[in-house]
């Protein structure tokens, strides 16, 4: 497989990079095809060795005979899930979307998009 396929094929998987509290410093993943991460200072730079190590990976499953997994950009998202809490959690959601006047749909789909 040539540099310029790998390229195309780490293309079409998920990598983000964020700011660790924890860790004081950034942060890269692409969690469809390695568990670990890179991380550093530089925020560019984490990205830039994120995608390295997403290309190195894809050559060694390709390497070892293994399938590509599927990539979330591939996969069909409903738009729903069921999301399981304690009622007393619950309660407190309920009565925070009712005093801002919303749907408790409403209320948690605004607080999950903060996140």
């Amino acid at each position: 497989m040539t540099s310029k396929q790998i390229k195309q094929e780490a293309a079409r998987y998920t990598k983000f990079v964020e700011w660790s509290d924890e860790d004081q410093c950034f942060i890269g993943r692409c969690p469809e095809i390695m568990g670990g991460g890179v991380h550093g200072p530089d925020e560019a730079k984490v990205y830039m060795e994120l995608c390295q190590a997403v290309e190195e990976m894809i050559a060694l499953i390709h390497t070892d005979g293994h399938p590509l997994p599927e990539p979330l950009s591939a996969k069909k998202f409903s738009g729903k899930f069921i999301l399981r809490v304690e009622p007393a959690l619950h309660r407190r959601l309920a009565a925070k979307a009712l005093a801002t006047g919303e749907s408790l749909n409403t209320f948690c789909l605004k607080t999950l998009a903060k996140a």
